[in-house]
């Protein structure tokens, strides 16, 4: 049998993905000297990051000076319920304001107080106003100063190119494998470090924020050889999903909805989070509703709305009111701002929100309120990586963004996303661009590894069977929704577990019609293998973590566990299957135990 033929492309550095993080790394690879290419799945522009509509959460005190990194490390650690990385969440805090400022030296607007400043909006969580915005449209600017920068320093990407495998030699990366969507061409490049930015994995659900592309590429490829995965139990459902029309079920409502006066209120009209306030933050928040309309008139009183309660609680609060059958009549609740806020304001605040009702749901919200419900919109947990330089446990490879855990604990705040791929996507590319000039000449990828890999990636087309690959991902996405959702129990995950095994060995006889060029059957078979390795992942986590906290909600063990508040939920392969086991958490300094303890 003749060998495949594949085009051959070498670098330094290679960046998977071409959202916000990938791109940042992509730059400060290259400006710290590194020849780098950017490999991108979908279209230039088109990454999920465009979806973030809130803002960058930062630590600027523009609208109030008493903020600062400490104020917004200790909401990230609190929010996360303390199974942070305190490295990452402390790093993410100091640097957060330059990088917004970088970002406005190239190129990107940002809305603007009375004094010229960046003007910074609430977010559920956040102490202060310090989200940095454009309107509801912030990761829509983002992606565009950063691609146009990418462009102006001549950065080579590809685009529409599905990397599929990591390639390795001597126990490192040398390079990775995949194909050109378009063609069915297959396209390696051979390199010295790889930086995986290839975002989450919300596909396995059913109802999701997230587009195609999230189908845990990234996640799939570093388990593939050997990296770690953290707390991928770690699942966000954001509260405030569209639920009405079905064609745009899952598709995100920004939580500035609620950041600029959105109240939430169940069938009966009633503004149901004042019964949902955990202990945690009852200092902190409202506890009837004029201290929460005297906050929204005058922030000044330091006591937030419970409609802004970080992302798991409102989840839960709304999960609550629809089980006990104060939901609306397509299985949400409301979101109202029409009643507090005038048409003017909406449309200049929320622009992007009040067309995204008006075209696809036929809702005005300068008159109606909306209807939502949480949605799969986050993965908390992902590839473990080292603080200060991004790298896995893989020599070589880094990871960035949505795809790594740590950062965000239990539960990520609103806001706090953007300015972890600016950070960490700086750091990645920086560590990663050390990392191949200071290596040696890196060993060519081993040929009979590549042979293998390619035909793994064409068996699909040879005739071994008969199952369908739209069948199987829609089989496992009503498995993930109603057994790994977002309220467990340990009989319906090892149900879970059962059929995702199924799901296996049907995804091995998966037979595609037709040839290689742009076939998105073979497209999605090949999908499959992220997305089933990842589903199970996150079962096998769900089910070894046996407590209730953040993201990740037991119906049979309701309350946490101090035994799971100290340490990571560790995935794993080895011998080709999936071990997990529980390992400490890092040990946190003194000082910032302080910051965190503090009482506010």
């Amino acid at each position: 049998m003749a060998r495949e033929s594949y085009e051959t492309h070498d670098y330094d550095v290679v960046v998977v993905g071409a959202g916000g993080a990938g791109l940042r790394a992509g730059i400060e690879a290259h400006d710290k000297g590194a020849k780098t290419a950017i490999i991108c799945k979908s279209l230039l522009g088109k990454a999920h990051t465009v979806m973030a509509e809130g803002g960058i959460a930062a630590a600027m005190g523009n609208v109030w000076p008493e903020d600062n990194w400490k104020v917004h490390f200790r909401d990230t650690m609190r929010g996360g319920k303390l199974l942070n990385n305190w490295r990452m969440a402390q790093i993410h805090a100091q640097q957060a304001p330059d990088r917004v400022l970088e970002l406005e030296e190239w190129g990107a607007l940002f809305d603007r107080t009375d004094e010229g400043l960046i003007l910074q909006r609430d977010f559920g969580g956040h102490r202060y106003a310090r989200l940095a915005h454009v309107g509801d449209r912030t990761g829509l600017e983002m992606i565009r100063t950063l691609q146009q920068r990418t462009v102006a320093l001549g950065i080579d990407v590809y685009m529409e190119c599905n990397i599929q495998h990591l390639l390795m030699n001597d126990g490192r990366v040398t390079g990775v494998l995949g194909y050109w969507r378009e063609s069915g061409d297959l396209i390696s490049f051979n390199c010295k470090s790889v930086v995986l930015a290839t975002g989450g994995s919300g596909k396995c659900w059913q109802v999701t924020s997230n587009s195609w592309e999230y189908s845990g590429d990234g996640m799939g490829m570093a388990m593939e050889v050997g990296s770690d995965l953290i707390d991928m139990e770690k699942v966000q459902f954001h509260p405030t999903g569209m639920v009405w029309p079905p064609s745009v079920r899952g598709i995100l409502v920004t939580e500035g909805v609620r950041g600029d006066g959105g109240t939430l209120l169940n069938s009966e009209g009633e503004r149901f989070m004042f019964n949902y306030i955990p202990e945690f933050f009852k200092a902190e928040t409202a506890d009837n509703e004029a201290e929460a309309d005297a906050w929204y008139q005058d922030k000044k009183n330091n006591r937030r709305t419970p409609d802004l309660l970080p992302r798991d609680e409102v989840a839960r609060a709304i999960n609550s009111e629809v089980k006990a059958g104060r939901g609306t009549e397509h299985g949400g609740v409301l979101l109202d701002i029409a009643g507090r806020r005038d048409a003017e304001y909406i449309q200049r605040r929320l622009p992007s929100m009040y067309h995204q009702f008006k075209e696809l749901a036929d809702v005005d919200i300068t008159k109606e309120a909306m209807e939502v419900g949480p949605t799969c919109h986050y993965i908390m947990g992902g590839i473990r990586v080292d603080a200060d330089t991004s790298a896995t446990t893989v020599p070589g490879l880094y990871a960035a963004g949505e795809v790594a855990g740590g950062l965000h604990g239990a539960n990520r705040l609103g806001g706090n996303s953007l300015s972890d791929l600016l950070v960490f996507g700086r750091i990645a590319g920086g560590s990663a661009a050390d990392y191949a000039l200071g290596a040696a000449a890196s060993p060519a990828p081993d040929p009979a590894e590549v042979d293998r890999l390619t035909a793994l990636m064409l068996e699909p087309f040879t005739d071994r069977g008969d199952e369908n690959p739209y069948a199987i991902h829609s089989d496992l996405q009503r498995t993930m929704h109603n057994l790994v959702g977002i309220i467990r129990t340990e009989s319906e995950m090892l149900k879970a577990l059962e059929e995702i095994a199924v799901y296996k060995d049907r995804a091995a006889r998966v037979k595609v019609e037709g040839g290689r060029r742009f076939n998105p059957g073979w497209h999605l078979a090949l999908d499959l293998k992220s997305l089933l390795g990842v589903a199970e992942a996150a079962t096998l986590s769900a089910l070894e973590c046996k407590e209730s906290r953040g993201g990740h909600t037991r119906d049979d063990y309701p309350d946490p566990d101090p035994k799971f508040g100290t340490v990571n939920v560790v995935t794993r392969r080895q011998d080709g299957s999936v071990s997990v086991s529980l390992e400490p958490l890092p040990e946190m300094p003194e000082e910032l135990k302080k910051i965190v303890e503090e009482q506010v």
